[in-house]
C-alpha cells in the first residue's frame, strides 16, 4: 500500500487524474470539529426554546425536529454550497466529491449523510471506521451508497492555484491553430466551463495535461502551460474560425 492512498479517475476530457484519498485520521479530525459545531448549534437551540415560555411538550417536539434538522442539514448545506467542504473538512484540508471528481450534489450529499445514522452514531462510528480502513477507496457505507469519496486538498501548492486563476494572454502575433480539431476545442471549452467545481490539484493537473497534449499542434503559441494556455487557445481558435 502506498503511504498516501490514491484513486485514479477518468475525466470527460479523456485524461486520467490521480487524487489523494483522505484516511481515517484526517476524517476523524474533520468529523470532530463538525460535531463540536453541531453540539454548539443544538445547545443554542435548546437554550432558546426552553428559555421561552412554551409548553414543555411543544418545546420538546420542536427541539427534537429542529435538532435533527441541524444535525443532518449541517453537512448537506455545507457540502452542496461550499464545494464539498464542511468547516471541519476545510480545517483538515478535505473535500467530498462525486465519483468522477464532479462536485457533490444535493441527492448524493443527502444519501451519504442519512446513512451516517447507521455507520456513525448508530454504531458508535465503529462501522464507518471499518469501512474507511478496509474499503478500496476509503469510503464509509454512506459514501458507497451515494457514490462519493473524500479527498485531500492540502497538498496543492498555492502557486498552482494562482497559476490556475491567472488570465490568459490575448491572442496576438503569428500563430496557427488550424491543427486543433473542433472536438479538441470542445474538450477545452468543456474543461473551462466546469473547472470552478474541480478540486484545486485535479484542476491544475488536468489543465497541464490538456495543454501539453495540444501545444505541439499550435504554431506560435505563447509560453506556459495550464489554464492560461487553454484560455488563449479557446480565444485564438474562436478568432481564427
Amino acid at each position: 500500500m502506498e503511504y498516501e492512498d490514491q484513486v485514479t479517475i477518468a475525466t470527460p476530457e479523456g485524461v486520467e487524474l490521480r487524487l489523494a484519498l483522505a484516511g481515517l485520521g484526517s476524517r476523524s479530525v474533520a468529523g470532530s470539529v463538525d460535531l463540536v459545531l453541531k453540539v454548539l448549534l443544538i445547545g443554542a437551540l435548546a437554550l432558546l426554546l426552553f428559555g421561552l415560555s412554551i409548553g414543555g411538550g411543544a418545546a420538546t417536539a420542536v427541539f427534537s425536529a429542529a435538532g435533527f434538522a441541524i444535525y443532518f442539514g449541517y453537512d448537506v448545506l455545507f457540502e452542496v454550497l461550499a464545494a464539498g467542504r464542511t468547516p471541519g473538512k476545510r480545517f483538515s484540508g478535505l473535500r467530498v466529491v462525486a465519483e468522477g471528481g464532479a462536485p457533490v450534489g444535493f441527492r448524493r450529499s443527502a444519501i451519504r449523510n442519512l446513512v451516517r445514522v447507521i455507520d456513525g452514531p448508530g454504531t458508535m462510528y465503529v462501522l464507518g471506521s471499518a469501512f474507511i480502513l478496509f474499503s478500496k477507496r476509503n469510503q464509509r457505507l454512506g459514501d458507497q451508497a451515494a457514490g462519493t469519496f473524500v479527498i485531500r486538498e492540502r497538498h496543492a501548492a498555492d502557486a498552482e492555484a494562482t497559476a490556475s486563476q491567472s488570465q490568459a494572454p490575448p491572442p496576438q502575433g503569428a500563430f496557427d491553430v488550424s491543427a486543433v480539431t473542433l472536438e479538441e476545442l470542445a474538450t477545452v471549452r468543456s474543461f473551462l466551463e466546469r473547472r470552478p467545481g474541480l478540486d484545486t490539484r485535479a484542476r491544475h493537473s488536468l489543465a497541464v495535461q490538456l495543454s501539453q497534449r495540444l501545444r505541439p499542434k499550435v504554431v506560435g503559441a505563447p509560453e506556459g502551460d495550464g489554464e492560461p494556455f487553454l484560455e488563449w487557445l479557446a480565444s485564438a481558435k474562436g478568432l481564427s474560425g
